[in-house]
């Protein structure tokens, strides 16, 4: 997802582009990417939504000076390319000596004003001044709106290498398997570092309240967790639930974090009046998802009580998306890591809460695209999954063996663990998502040799309303990994500009399709589906 451009030498600045305020020539202003506005894809769901969320006001004219001013000799841009994320603006300048650096700027989506800067360069300046990890060096950043970039930003040093995502079908499976364990080391590396609290790193000059930071060591404090899912920032949700949650942290204790789960909750309930009619029964009424959240308070604590989750909850920082797409390597050698970025949204979490992700360098045979693998031969196909076998054999040997932190989580049942993933999630995901989370865990409560009974105890009538409302949000969760897969896009349905035209014809074939095979059930009256609850269960809007 990227756009380059070259050699824009017109601006006094010798690199300007189309910044409010700039007296580039409209020359020079149409070679440049434009800097504000989200242009790297659409979306087949809430498109203009998606875009809008991400477009963000500042000086690209005043970004690009900075940028020169901290490369000593520079005088002009000579080559800029842009870079867009799902929660960053990001922009690599080449300059006329030939360095290069990058400037990165937090999307409205990204999470608190200020604060996810601020964790962000405190998270990466403390891991470097600790652990021998390969996290580009900042240059320059600044967490305030008020400076004369016009927005928060980060200047970084640019990584060299290759990004693994790209040079990881060329390794050979020696290769596969020393990065592998190289990048595992990464992670006990982290994982061995120890944290009083809760939440995420800043600086202890932060701009929050005291009452808000829990010193730490080194001019360092934790402070509230600064990811989105805790300040309601997402594509919609402002205008849905208000502002933050009232629980962002920090939290001292496993039981505190897990109250800020149920106030997180809570606060993403909306008012009655502003909940669309006509919304499948799955998804849940007001007053559902308000019971939903009290029930699953009462197993939380009740969970809390056991040994086994509070040997597995120290609190842990890792890096939040550690996949092949954040990790470069060395160009000579693969084996060796030159580079971990895009550290936004850093948190120090319970261990557990880490116990299930398995990064894509890492994952288990029989999760590739199977479609992708037919057209490969039966040697090639074979070769890939001894590869990815070994992959994951060492990284989960690693995690078991070699990180402390993650062996408890690891060594149990995921089940004891996953309530704390989605107790707060219910409205986003469906309250019969969540309720079947609570069914899983009150069947299991014996064979997991937890203590007592299980605060909830669905009876017969609710467990015959679950199975139909599941049966409908497993449908919608079909329909969309089908698409992700014919379309080839992601969960949110982004595809790239080039793509789109073609996405979105495809996208109206496969939902006509869809609706055609509902009006031959309904005429044979074959099982509950009807035209019109075929068109509520389409996950996208593009139709």
């Amino acid at each position: 997802m990227g756009s380059k451009l070259s050699a824009v030498t017109s601006s006094p600045i010798g690199g300007s582009a189309a910044g409010t305020g700039s007296k580039a020539p409209e020359s020079a202003k149409c070679r440049w990417p434009d800097p504000h506005r989200y242009t790297g894809g659409r979306w087949l769901n809430r498109d203009e939504l998606e875009r809008n969320s991400r477009y963000i006001w500042f000086d690209f004219s005043a970004l690009c000076e900075r940028a020169i001013s901290l490369c000593p000799g520079a005088t002009k841009i000579i080559e800029c390319e842009k870079k867009e994320g799902g929660f960053n603006r990001v922009f690599i300048f080449r300059m006329d000596t030939g360095i290069r650096i990058v400037a990165r700027l937090p999307t409205p989506i990204a999470g608190p004003p200020g604060l996810v800067t601020n964790s962000e360069v405190a998270t990466m300046t403390y891991l470097r001044s600790k652990l021998n990890l390969a996290i580009p060096n900042v240059l320059e950043w600044n967490d305030s709106s008020s400076n004369p970039v016009g927005n928060e930003y980060i200047v970084q040093e640019h990584v060299a290498g290759e990004q693994l995502h790209q040079r990881w079908a060329t390794m050979n499976s020696e290769q596969h398997m020393l990065c592998t364990k190289a990048l595992s080391l990464a992670i006990r590396k982290m994982a061995a570092l120890d944290f009083p609290a809760y939440g995420s790193l800043y600086f202890s000059d932060a701009p929050l309240p005291s009452e808000k930071k829990v010193p730490f060591e080194g001019g360092y404090c934790v402070g509230p967790h600064c990811s989105p899912v805790y300040w309601n920032c997402n594509p919609g949700e402002l205008e849905l639930y208000g502002g933050s949650g009232p629980n962002c942290g920090p939290w001292s204790n496993l039981r505190n974090f897990s109250s800020g789960l149920i106030d997180t909750g809570r606060a993403r309930i909306p008012r009655e009046q502003s909940v669309k009619e006509g919304v499948l029964s799955y998804r849940g009424q007001v007053h559902e998802h308000q019971q939903l959240l009290q029930t699953s308070k009462d197993v939380l604590q009740r969970l809390l009580d056991d040994k086994r989750i509070q040997d597995a909850a120290s609190p842990t920082l890792l890096h939040p998306d550690f996949h092949k797409r954040n990790i470069y390597v060395s160009a000579d050698d693969p084996t060796v890591i030159s580079g971990l970025i895009d550290w936004q949204a850093a948190s120090i979490e319970p261990a557990f809460i880490y116990e299930n992700e398995t990064p894509d360098f890492a994952a288990p045979p029989g999760s590739e695209d199977e479609d992708t693998l037919d057209e490969k031969p039966e040697a090639q196909r074979a070769k890939e999954r001894k590869d990815a076998s070994i992959c994951h054999q060492t990284y989960d040997v690693c995690m078991k063996g070699l990180v402390p932190k993650l062996r408890p989580a690891r060594l149990q049942d995921p089940t004891l663990f996953r309530l704390f993933h989605y107790a707060h999630t219910s409205w986003r995901d469906s309250a019969a998502a969540v309720r079947q989370e609570l069914i899983e865990l009150s069947r299991q409560w014996q064979e997991l040799g937890l203590q007592g009974s299980c605060p909830y105890v669905p009876t017969e009538e609710e467990l015959a309303r679950h199975s139909r409302d599941y049966e409908d949000f497993e449908t919608v969760q079909k329909l969309k990994v089908w698409l992700m897969k014919s379309l080839d896009t992601n969960s949110d349905g982004w595809v790239p500009n080039e793509a789109w035209e073609a996405a979105r014809e495809a996208h109206r074939a496969a939902y006509e399709q869809w609706m055609e095979t509902a009006r031959e059930a309904e005429q044979r009256k074959d099982g509950n589906m009807t035209i019109e609850k075929a068109d509520k269960l389409w996950p996208w809007d593009a139709r």
